[in-house]
């Protein structure tokens, strides 16, 4: 099965100069863990709560003035729409996030696609994606301490 067919189409993208607090409402009221960021029509970064409160929050300046991009990543991970749903959950695997983004061959953004939507959809990597994130040794079934 394909990423194109379980993902989430109708995705919005962050101004990077949109107020930092202005993107948490946002993630608090749509129910979301991250908001892809974009400029001039390209993904440039993803913010997610995490980001929010370790860059933000937890931060020594104030967070009046911060934005998006004082907080978001940079570096994104992404897959492609036609890719399978195993590829999307090795790379979550590998890079230990929920979520990424999806881009179509010209490289803009056409949805995103979650762990969630993995194992709804019986992807046969979502299980170990699910253990890379939780930190769960495989031997044991224990989880790690971080």
């Amino acid at each position: 099965m394909q990423i194109a067919e379980v993902m989430t189409r109708s995705v919005d993208l962050a101004d990077p100069d949109m107020k930092l607090r202005s993107a948490a409402q946002k993630m608090q009221k749509d129910d979301i863990g991250a908001l892809p960021v974009g400029e001039n029509d390209r993904l440039i970064g993803m913010v997610t709560d995490r980001d929010i409160v370790m860059r933000g929050v937890t931060g020594s300046r104030s967070t009046t003035n911060m934005t998006v991009r004082d907080a978001m990543s940079e570096k994104i991970c992404y897959c492609f729409e036609d890719q399978s749903l195993e590829e999307a959950a090795d790379l979550m695997a590998k890079h230990q996030v929920h979520r990424l983004p999806v881009l179509n061959r010209d490289k803009r953004m056409v949805g995103i696609i979650a762990l969630a939507d993995l194992a709804r959809n019986g992807a046969g990597g979502a299980k170990a994606a699910l253990k890379a994130l939780c930190g769960i040794a495989q031997e044991s079934g224990v989880p790690r301490r971080v």
